[in-house]
Order: C-alpha cells, then sequence, then structure tokens
C-alpha cells in the first residue's frame, strides 16, 4: 500500500516504517546498505533484484513469498527476491 512517500529521503521511509512496523518492498539498494550501515534490526525490507518488476510480478511473487513464510519470518529480515530465487537474511546485518 502506498503511503504518500514517494518523494520522501529513504531514511524518512525507513523511519516511518519502523515506527509502524511495516516492512518496505522495493528494487532500490540504498535500504539494505543503510540497515547495515546502521546495524539496524527494523525495519524490514523486500528487495526486488534482477530486472525490470512490472506490477503483476511483485504482486505475484509477494504472494508466493505471503504463502511460504509467516509474519515471524518477515520481523527483523531482508528478503532478497530474484527471478528464481529468494535469500533471506536476519537483521541487523553487519558490513
Amino acid at each position: 500500500m502506498a503511503i504518500g512517500m514517494a518523494r520522501a529521503p529513504d531514511i524518512a521511509i525507513m523511519e516511518r516504517a519502523r515506527d509502524e512496523t511495516r516492512t518496505i518492498i522495493t528494487a532500490d539498494l540504498d535500504y539494505p546498505r543503510l540497515l547495515a550501515l546502521n546495524a539496524s534490526a527494523e525495519p524490514s525490507v523486500v528487495l526486488f533484484r534482477g530486472g525490470n518488476w512490472s506490477d503483476h510480478d511483485v504482486l505475484a511473487h509477494m504472494e508466493l513469498l505471503l504463502h511460504k513464510f509467516d509474519e515471524s519470518d518477515f520481523n527483523r529480515s531482508i528478503f532478497v527476491v530474484e527471478w528464481n530465487r529468494v535469500r533471506r537474511r536476519r537483521l541487523p546485518i553487519g558490513l
């Protein structure tokens, strides 16, 4: 769900996601980098990598993720979604 922050700085989006216990869904590599630099455990991120993802593709892959993992799996995690695989990393992460 878009929350009206299309032009907000990444850090503001991260703060709001953390405060509202939301997960960021993005193709922007800055979010995992910022989490690592700050040794943050929140917010969780679902990162789509490996090309142009249509809205349909993102929704289809998110549906698969939501069926495969439960809510507790998303807490304190980064999911890296590629066309043929999904990797999960627990937060916080180090450099």
